[in-house]
């Protein structure tokens, strides 16, 4: 092999390829297409070099540039500001809007039995005898009792972490096990809302409901939104054990599955904002209908979030899955 011709023939293949592995951009389907086909001939140069001109520097240049080329091209991609961008904007209102069938009724029988026991509770006092012994109730019902400083009992901002904390992992199990055919997502739905008709029932019987609803309306219609969300996609991801559909069994737990656990980092961010109005906006000094205001406005940006992102990134083919270039191929593909 005459090394110099063979240099002056392919160095404008090498210098391309360098070129391509310095772009701090994110590069466009027919550059990465062309990153490919130079590292596989330039693989090939490499051996032809090695096995019949082995001369130090080409070898150590074109070695180089191969390794460099092989980790472009197999490691995995690197998640960016964009992705978490698109998540938010695209990804994850897609995903809260293609389940609204489930959680919307979950969200309205929901509150339906909670009122029901609320109700129930109110209206027996055996029932309230059963709960706790008359001055415990006197306790926890009275001005200044346990259900209001229960949100200025521990300092404002541990507070709304502990409250996250906890309202993050009733969430991510509703989300995660549904897959358990949705049964523990009935529990999970069932104890908080025989918390909620506890309180309603037993400040209802005080006189103190609408003392009651002012303190936990600003944080609750958020909190439990996103819980509703939750306990809906979990029954849909329950669902599709028993009805795949069109797909695979594999398939739809594969493509539910991801959506779920988007949706768990999604509904995180959501309970940290009602955990932070929990914290500072519930137990504060505002005029009760202050606080409730606060809480409807969270609420409705929430909900047009999801109903006109969401709305807009469905009409356009999104789903709330991950995008297709970073899924695994779902039938045996031909290099």
């Amino acid at each position: 092999m005459d090394l110099d011709v063979f240099v002056t023939a392919h160095r404008a293949e090498w210098d391309r390829l360098e070129e391509l592995l310095r772009r701090r951009r994110r590069l466009t389907g027919a550059e990465v297409d062309e990153l490919v086909a130079l590292y596989q001939r330039t693989s090939t140069h490499l051996s032809q070099v090695q096995s019949s001109a082995p001369d130090p520097v080409l070898t150590g240049r074109l070695t180089t540039l191969v390794a460099r080329a092989r980790s472009a091209v197999t490691s995995p991609r690197r998640s960016s500001w964009r992705d978490a961008a698109r998540f938010f904007t695209v990804g994850f209102p897609a995903a809260v809007y293609r389940t609204r069938h489930w959680w919307v009724p979950t969200a309205i029988i929901s509150t339906l039995v909670a009122v029901l026991i609320g109700w129930w509770i109110a209206a027996h006092p055996e029932v309230q005898s059963a709960i706790g012994a008359p001055h415990e109730l006197r306790e926890m019902t009275r001005p200044g009792g346990q259900y209001e400083t229960y949100y200025s009992s521990n300092p404002a901002a541990s507070f709304a972490a502990q409250v996250w904390t906890n309202n993050a992992q009733a969430v991510a199990i509703a989300l995660i096990f549904g897959v358990f055919l949705g049964i523990p997502v009935l529990w999970v739905l069932f104890i908080n809302m025989a918390n909620l008709g506890v309180g309603i029932g037993l400040m209802s019987s005080a006189g103190r409901l609408d003392v009651f609803l002012g303190l936990i309306l600003p944080h609750g219609l958020l909190e439990l939104t996103a819980v509703f969300v939750a306990a809906g996609t979990g029954l849909r991801l329950g669902w599709t054990v028993i009805d795949p559909g069109p797909r695979s069994r594999r398939v739809a737990l594969a493509q539910e599955g991801r959506a779920a656990i988007g949706m768990a980092i999604g509904l995180a961010a959501v309970l940290f904002v009602s955990g932070v109005i929990e914290g500072f906006v519930t137990p504060s000094g505002l005029p009760t209908w202050a606080r409730i205001t606060i809480g409807v406005i969270a609420e409705l940006v929430f909900l047009a979030y999801v109903f006109v992102l969401g709305r807009r990134a469905i009409l356009v083919g999104e789903t709330g899955d991950i995008e297709a270039g970073d899924r695994s191929a779902e039938v045996p593909t031909a290099a």
